[in-house]
């Protein structure tokens, strides 16, 4: 073999050696997959295609001029995911921690422009300490590059992000820019500043999964979406949910076999709902009834889980899911919930997902700390992304949709395509008890406490039977039809087969100011 082949050859080889057989048996002793194992896994065999293995960085002081390897912590490159295309990139921990330079970066970069110019999703597996240290400016220059990137990609090619180990500081922001982040359990941790940092500023003594582990970022902060058990695990669910999404804002997320419930699903889904109005109940058990058998992949399940959102099929499309959960909060909209909402609806609309909304709602969660923390803001988010949005919407009321909350949850107001209301839905500005409340108050007070309770009992039991009902607003059209419980997936289904075709054309504009 020639000199230039043997240069090649020991290239490729450091290249793929990382950090250093020592750092790479450190590292998998942690559990974790090597940045290029991480990669042959996400992508279908024989399929990952690198490029810029070769690409060290340029910094000659602090000692790196001793200190350079080929690939400069991050591996890049595309592949297929069940057969289509992908590109992604893996920061490699056993180099320079997986901290950021110039040249790191760069790399990045180019990657997700090829994924721009493709119009294919782009996916991260992240395992960085954040900005490299020794490279000064240009590290954080870097940083600002790929953040632009993430910004101009948005909702045009579908971005994931899989934190696989310690994520910081810089490294951080650009997975939060992106649709779905993923955190593997006990070993990817996400925060701005370490625990050592909070120590000497705050005081506070914080491990760093407390800090900023799966199970912090999935239930208190919401900013993890989904939490995997491993590496493997992490990439699985990666790929199923890459299995939901076209390869761009201008195609249809791809279709798969339908796999419809059993009968007796249809004849199960009035008796899922209480008759009660107060009584609660887990809204899964309608989802679970209503859409494809085992198609429902819940999002941020929880975070927020007075309001339940996911990915799921009908009849074999992908489509969005948002639901009210009584069983939570009575299934009132608070801040997190609304923010939740309406990030998921915004996804669903920029990605051609159909949204299919249940509502049992009783309103927006009083109290002050409600109130003094945004929540006409924070509500008004899902008001706008549903008003935003100009995917086929679909709408089932269950039992209660309340006050602004009916309004809100994809009401026919609020360009729902199809609306359809069950039997035991009670359309109204508010519930008996408290609407006889407000309304006969002053006839209450004239009778005597003997005449109080009965007359009070009268009232409310007129006040259901005029107002808690959907015909009012079906004989207004604000509801399409109210339905058999058991017809729901067989009219949403042809609901869906209509309006496939949707085209709702909007002002022009550079974009809107949703309250954020």
């Amino acid at each position: 073999m020639s000199e230039a082949f043997d240069r090649w050859s020991v290239l490729k080889r450091k290249s793929r050696e990382g950090g250093g057989s020592d750092r790479v048996e450190k590292h998998r002793a942690g559990g974790k997959l090597t940045a290029r194992e991480r990669l042959e896994t996400f992508f279908d065999p024989g399929t990952f295609s690198e490029i810029d293995p070769f690409v060290t960085h340029r910094v000659d002081t602090f000692g790196l001029d001793e200190r350079r390897v080929p690939g400069d912590g991050v591996v890049t490159g595309w592949g297929e995911v069940d057969g289509r295309p992908v590109v992604a990139f893996a920061q490699d921990a056993t180099v320079f921690g997986g901290a950021l330079g110039e040249a790191h970066a760069m790399k990045i970069v180019k990657i997700m422009e090829t994924a721009r110019k493709a119009g294919v999703p782009i996916v991260g597996l992240d395992d960085s300490g954040g900005a490299r240290i020794q490279e000064g400016v240009m590290s954080l220059g870097g940083y600002g590059e790929v953040f632009f990137r993430n910004v101009l990609l948005s909702g045009v090619v579908p971005q994931l992000s899989l934190v696989l180990g310690p994520c910081a500081g810089g490294a951080v922001y650009s997975p939060a820019i992106t649709d779905f982040v993923i955190m593997a359990a006990g070993t990817g941790q996400m925060f701005i500043t370490g625990p050592d940092v909070v120590r000497a500023v705050t005081g506070e003594e914080v491990t760093m999964e407390a800090l900023g582990g799966a199970e912090a970022h999935a239930s208190l902060s919401g900013v993890s979406h989904f939490t995997a058990t491993s590496d493997r695990d992490a990439i699985a669910l990666s790929r199923r949910i890459l299995g939901y999404l076209p390869l761009n804002n201008l195609e249809e997320p791809p279709s798969a076999p339908a796999a419809a419930p059993p009968d007796s699903a249809a004849k199960e889904l009035a008796r899922s709902v209480p008759e009660d109005a107060n009584a609660p109940y887990d809204v899964h058990a309608v989802v679970d009834r209503v859409v494809d058998v085992g198609s429902f992949l819940e999002v941020q399940a929880s975070w927020a889980g007075n309001l339940v959102v996911g990915l799921a099929r009908l009849d074999g499309r992908a489509i969005g899911v948002v639901a009210n959960n009584p069983a939570v909060l009575a299934g009132t909209l608070d801040i997190n919930a609304s923010t939740k909402g309406a990030r998921f609806v915004r996804f669903c609309d920029a990605f051609n997902l159909p949204l299919v909304t249940f509502v049992d709602v009783p309103g927006f969660l009083p109290g002050t700390a409600q109130e003094h923390g945004g929540i006409i803001r924070h509500g008004a988010k899902l008001l706008y992304a549903y008003a935003e949005a100009t995917v086929p919407m679909m709408t089932v009321i269950l039992r209660k949709a309340y006050g602004g909350a009916y309004d809100v949850m994809c009401s026919k107001h609020l360009g729902g395509d199809l609306n359809l209301a069950w039997p035991t839905a009670e359309i109204a500005v508010m519930g008996a008890e408290g609407a006889v409340n407000i309304l006969f108050r002053r006839d209450l007070e004239k009778a005597t406490p003997a005449e109080r309770d009965a007359k009070r009992a009268e009232l409310v039991g007129e006040y259901r039977r005029q107002f808690l009902n959907p015909y009012l607003a079906a004989e207004r059209g604000y509801v399409d039809d109210v339905i058999d419980p058991t017809e729901t997936r067989d009219r949403l289904v042809r609901g869906l087969a209509l309006l496939a075709s949707k085209r709702d054309d909007r002002p022009g504009r550079k974009h809107g100011n949703i309250p954020l």
